[in-house]
């Protein structure tokens, strides 16, 4: 069955997957952990990856079902269709959400370069370096035409 994309209210990420569980339809929202700062105290949460967006496995058939759930808006279309995500995609989504960054090292890179990913679920992809902070890196996934924001004190060298 073909994965689809369902755009939901603000904030409602989390519910709506949830909800649709219940339902019976197989349902991924991708979520991180952020850092997040009051003025007395600094917290971990689990904010979603993509704003809005929750991705759906059902038949086509079934496209209807998922209106059953308070949050939803709408699908998400792609030149006129409705936007499929094919399952390698979803996986790989699921399998770099699952690395950890904390051991990466940031080493000599400078924004332009093009470096080839040697390891981890983007692995042989070419990436372009969009920016780099102190703790943070944006690639430009060429291939896959994403942008990847890498939160982490460093990257590695093994990315050149």
């Amino acid at each position: 069955m073909p994965w689809f994309v369902v755009y939901t209210k603000p904030r409602n990420e989390k519910k709506v997957a949830e909800q649709l569980e219940k339902l019976g339809i197989t349902a991924y929202c991708p979520m991180t952990i952020q850092v997040r700062q009051w003025s007395d105290r600094k917290k971990k949460v689990e904010v979603p990856l993509l704003n809005s967006y929750v991705f759906v496995q059902l038949a086509e058939a079934d496209r209807k079902l998922v209106f059953e759930v308070p949050g939803i808006v709408r699908y998400l279309f792609w030149l006129g269709e409705p936007a499929i995500v094919r399952d390698e995609e979803i996986k790989t989504l699921q399998n770099w959400l699952s690395l950890d960054f904390a051991e990466l090292e940031v080493k000599s890179l400078k924004p332009g370069d093009t470096i080839m990913l040697k390891e981890g679920a983007f692995k042989n992809q070419e990436a372009r370096i969009k920016t780099i902070s102190k703790n943070k890196m944006q690639l430009v996934l060429t291939s896959l035409g994403i942008l990847v924001t890498l939160t982490t004190a460093a990257v590695s060298p093994n990315l050149k």
